[in-house]
């Protein structure tokens, strides 16, 4: 007997509620239609998939191994559907991206404009948060693909390297670090810092920085998980911070100067990050050659 994705879809849809009359109600059947399907389960795996608990019911070890199953099943069903649609829309389709914050100050403007020249039936559902969070979305199938910091470890996901990024201390122009003759990491450590929250992996590696030298690490007076905010908090501050020399750019040195100095300059590859065995619509595959071809453009200031 084979299973029906629809008793599957009723079962789970049983399994989330905790209660069949909660569940009739959800998906539009009466009460002793979802118990039927709920017996025909049972009876097709040998073993009860649901036990009393109060006025509800919950799943037995069993259920649980089936609801997980069923997850990836609609998952899968649902990934055969969106593409055989896409294959039958052609270009237009829907591209989730998700972008780390220096390329959503960037890179995303400049590619969300270029595609919607080329592709205008496509629609970009953008994210922006740490590369590092979004990885994760990104191995779920819940992005299709990630702008951000490079991958070169990672047996799940391929990046293609679109352009140099170089973190550096910065402060506004009149900060009295640009007075001494010669910047050392200790005279860095007389200020105070505002900085990126100390899971960020920027952060991460400037603690690493002083710290490998045995040097205390810097005294944080302000520090943010949104890393787009840090140049505004500094401005006409005695606060120094790190940030992107992309950032540095396109605030046009107005306000900031970079504070030069080898120890404390990080160079790490910004990229476009996919799926090894991940589907990939066709919409998706028009984005991705866009950024390959001119990804390093778009971060030009």
């Amino acid at each position: 007997m084979d299973l029906h994705l629809r008793d599957l879809r009723f079962f789970e849809t049983v399994a989330d509620l905790g209660h069949l009359g909660q569940a009739a109600e959800q998906v539009g059947r009466s009460q002793p239609a979802l118990t039927k399907c709920i017996q025909r389960l049972e009876l097709q795996i040998g073993s009860p998939l649901f036990e009393r608990a109060g006025r509800g019911i919950r799943l037995t070890p069993v259920g649980e191994v089936l609801l997980a199953r069923c997850r990836l099943l609609r998952a899968a069903s649902d990934e055969v559907l969106r593409e055989v649609r896409d294959f039958a829309q052609g270009s237009a389709g829907q591209v989730a991206l998700g972008s780390g914050p220096i390329a959503a100050e960037h890179l995303v403007p400049e590619l969300c404009r270029a595609v919607l020249a080329d592709m205008p039936r496509v629609k970009m559902d953008v994210m922006v948060g740490p590369s590092f969070e979004l990885r994760s979305l990104l191995r779920q199938g819940k992005l299709d693909l990630l702008v951000g910091l490079a991958v070169d470890s990672d047996p799940e996901l391929v990046s293609h390297p679109l352009v140099e990024d170089v973190v550096v201390v910065a402060a506004d122009r009149k900060h009295p670090v640009f007075e001494r003759a010669r910047v050392t990491m200790p005279a860095l450590l007389d200020y105070g810092w505002a900085l990126p929250s100390a899971h960020i992996p920027s952060r991460q590696w400037l603690d690493l920085a002083f710290s490998g030298r045995g040097l205390p690490a810097p005294d944080v007076k302000v520090e943010s998980g949104s890393i787009a905010l840090l140049p505004r908090m500094v401005e006409r501050t005695q606060l120094l911070t790190f940030v992107s020399r992309h950032t540095l750019s396109l605030e046009r040195g107005a306000a900031l100067r970079e504070v030069k100095l080898q120890a404390t300059t990080l160079r790490r590859s910004l990229g476009v990050t996919h799926r090894r065995a991940g589907y990939l619509s066709p919409a998706t595959q028009r984005v991705l050659k866009l950024l390959k071809q001119k990804g390093k453009s778009f971060f030009s200031p």
